[in-house]
């Protein structure tokens, strides 16, 4: 297992800027420390969209926007040792505990790459599968990064990823969020369309993106689940350092920070079940096909 690394391009303003230097931001690394929480908290969300990429021995399979590496190691031990699995992150410290949980494990089938997907240079026609856990709603060109994918894909092979859904089908979203909001400066409403966490809620607009992208036989799931975010004290922690209320926290004064804990300790008090902060997620799995015929890359002026 080899990590490369594709993000030095050169170029003076890459595509998806602000979004790569986010995940490479101290932001990562929260993210990869509070990574064994985070895994058994996606848990029941990976395992349904797994089910749903129906992973076969032997294939040939890129994990987008991989990130500490939970889906990669499913997907390693899914193709087995004639299969091999490409996990593509923008983040290299995620990035770097994903090659490290990946050589714990013994999966030689698979292979770390330090890119962005959005414009890196698959081989064309290298997958039999891509998929992603939450690794595609970041695209500044959301068109443009679903095209180059399927480039990557063998004809009819499939693209699978879950994307979450409004913010009404996820308390793990806007209950913290509001319990936190009136100890931070107000914020904006955020865009629907706007790279982020809830870009591709909609999915009227997602069906678009891939078509145009030239993907067909767009379908979606609803999933809902319970997400087992720890006890009080650890689920407090999580939210306050990744995820969408951290956000709002970021920048926020020591005072700030400890009335919004105090806030999210008495919001999640009506959330316990068996020693665990239990709130609900909602989820598009989202599965499409690559049918049309491969579309040749720009040449080079």
């Amino acid at each position: 297992m080899s990590q490369d690394n594709e993000l030095g391009s050169g170029e003076a303003t890459p595509p998806n800027s602000d979004e790569i230097a986010y995940w490479n931001s101290e932001v990562a690394s929260r993210w990869a420390a509070f990574q064994e929480q985070i895994d058994r908290a996606f848990a029941p969300l990976s395992a349904a969209g797994l089910a749903s990429a129906n992973v076969k021995t032997a294939q040939a399979v890129l994990d987008i926007g991989c990130g500490c590496g939970a889906t990669l190691l499913q997907l390693g031990d899914a193709v087995g040792p004639d299969g091999s699995v490409v996990g593509v992150d923008v983040s290299q410290p995620m990035l770097a505990a994903a090659e490290q949980r990946v050589l714990a494990f013994g999966l030689a089938n698979v292979r770390c790459v330090l890119a962005d997907a959005s414009t890196f240079a698959f081989g064309e026609h290298a997958f039999d599968l891509a998929f992603s856990r939450f690794g595609v709603m970041f695209f500044d060109d959301p068109v443009g990064a679903f095209a180059n994918l399927r480039r990557s894909l063998r004809r009819d092979g499939r693209l699978v990823f879950l994307c979450w859904r409004d913010l009404a089908a996820n308390p793990w979203f806007h209950v913290p969020a509001e319990a936190v909001r009136p100890h931070v400066p107000p914020q904006p409403q955020p865009d629907s369309q706007v790279p982020g966490p809830l870009a591709f809620a909609d999915p009227d607009h997602v069906r678009s993106v891939l078509e145009r992208a030239g993907f067909d036989g767009v379908q979606f799931e609803a999933f809902n689940a319970k997400l087992p975010l720890g006890d009080r004290m650890r689920a407090i922690e999580l939210v306050s350092q990744v995820g969408p209320t951290s956000r709002l926290l970021a920048g926020a004064d020591d005072r700030a920070r400890a009335n919004a804990k105090l806030a999210l300790d008495h919001a999640f008090k009506t959330h316990e079940m068996d020693g665990d902060i239990v709130l609900g997620a909602g989820v598009w799995i989202v599965s499409a096909r690559n049918a049309a015929a491969p579309i040749p890359r720009p040449r080079a002026t």
